[in-house]
């Protein structure tokens, strides 16, 4: 009797530990899965490539939860707010989310206020390939922000539920690029 439940026990653990690493960020250095998705600007939809965007400059790569939500639409706001900032030093910024390309082209134009794309991930492939899933409810992306170098790696990342510091932080790791990189 002892033996089953022990075996169960040494199963949750692997898995534990399993499902631990697989939401961690992707580390700084760690080359990034290029993807092709469904994204809105200013209410029009288009098919975004992350591999085009790259090729002009450092690209800022944000996840966040659910569109019109009010911590979501404060980060989509903020990020509206310094895309001049973040264009000046040759970046370009995208959000994704789970959500469907509809609601995400109703968010494009009212919280991105049409100057940043957002990207549809609804069956999560970007969101887990970035290592973005939200641990205590996994249906929706955490709020997780990269700032990619051209090369496709990752240059830097921050990761936290509140949207208050990932403008701040990420436009702060842009600068910090090597200008032949941030300025490609």
């Amino acid at each position: 009797m002892a033996r089953p439940f022990l075996s169960r026990i040494a199963l949750m653990t692997v898995l534990a530990a399993a499902t631990h690493t697989a939401w961690a960020a992707l580390d700084i250095g760690d080359p990034v899965p290029k993807f092709t998705a469904n994204a809105a600007l200013g209410g029009k939809t288009f098919r975004y490539s992350l591999a085009d965007a790259l090729a002009k400059g450092p690209v800022v790569l944000y996840f966040f939860p659910a569109a019109d939500s009010n911590d979501c639409s404060i980060e989509a706001h903020a990020f509206a707010e310094a895309v001049d900032q973040f264009a000046a030093l040759g970046a370009t910024v995208i959000g994704v989310s789970a959500d469907d390309i509809d609601t995400l082209s109703k968010f494009s134009v009212k919280s991105c206020q049409s100057r940043f794309p957002v990207a549809s991930d609804e069956a999560k492939t970007v969101i887990q390939g970035f290592d973005a899933v939200m641990q205590t409810r996994p249906d929706f992306a955490n709020r997780l922000s990269y700032v990619i170098a051209p090369n496709g790696k990752v240059a830097y990342y921050y990761q936290n539920l509140n949207p208050d510091k990932h403008v701040e932080r990420t436009l702060n790791a842009v600068r910090a690029l090597p200008k032949a990189t941030a300025a490609k």
